[in-house]
């Protein structure tokens, strides 16, 4: 963030009080260099992030990928200075100041969603779509899940036909656990609650307030 202050102020001091820009060869070779060397970086990054499921890491690649951007941008304003535009510098100074906001902003809210135990819903979404294919699964009612540094943890709710055996239920668990870890590479374990048909979701597990002895009157969700 500090840089997108620095880049700003910059780019609206040259607007107001311009100033000649010399060299625009070199410039525009080291920013091509520039660009080229930050883009090999941030590709490396992001694809080891993503493997790894590591949202620092990814972030720290989008953050090289803004300097190879800012590089190509700094190629531009050279040639718009040479055809003859001098603001074009300037102006190229102050989109590479929100190319760094907005960046500096989504890795922020990624990282900070992680650190409060927050999940992607699209997450969520992939474990109950993966669940929902499996066979002899009728419903799938409740899916939780957390992030254990870069391991995956879900729990969840599968509905199967009342008829079944418990022998059964545990069958289909068993399958639906092995299931998941095949379709999602950074899932470390599933919790599966088998529920019958008719006695489906998270209200038939609620127990009402009751006593014990001389305690005083509670309930469990």
């Amino acid at each position: 963030m500090c840089s997108a202050v620095v880049a700003g102020y910059e780019a609206v001091n040259r607007l107001l009080h311009p100033q000649p820009v010399g060299l625009l060869g070199w410039v525009a070779a080291a920013g091509l260099v520039g660009f080229v060397g930050n883009e090999w970086v941030a590709g490396f990054r992001i694809r080891v992030g993503r493997a790894i499921d590591s949202v620092a890491l990814i972030a720290d690649g989008y953050h090289a990928r803004t300097d190879g951007l800012t590089s190509l941008a700094v190629v531009l304003g050279a040639l718009g200075v040479w055809l003859g535009f001098p603001a074009a510098d300037p102006l190229i100074g102050l989109v590479i100041t929100a190319m760094i906001v907005g960046i500096v902003w989504q890795s922020a809210k990624a990282v900070f969603t992680r650190l409060l135990d927050g999940i992607d819903p699209a997450v969520l979404a992939d474990i109950r779509h993966a669940v929902e294919h499996t066979p002899e699964v009728q419903a799938v009612t409740q899916v939780r899940a957390r992030w254990v540094g870069h391991r995956l943890h879900a729990e969840l709710n599968i509905t199967v036909r009342p008829e079944l055996s418990v022998a059964q239920g545990h069958a289909i668990a068993a399958e639906v656990r092995h299931h998941l870890l095949h379709h999602l590479p950074s899932l470390a374990n599933a919790i599966i609650h088998v529920d019958p048909l008719d006695a489906s979701g998270e209200e038939h597990h609620r127990i009402a307030e009751h006593w014990h002895g001389d305690w005083l009157a509670h309930s469990h969700p």
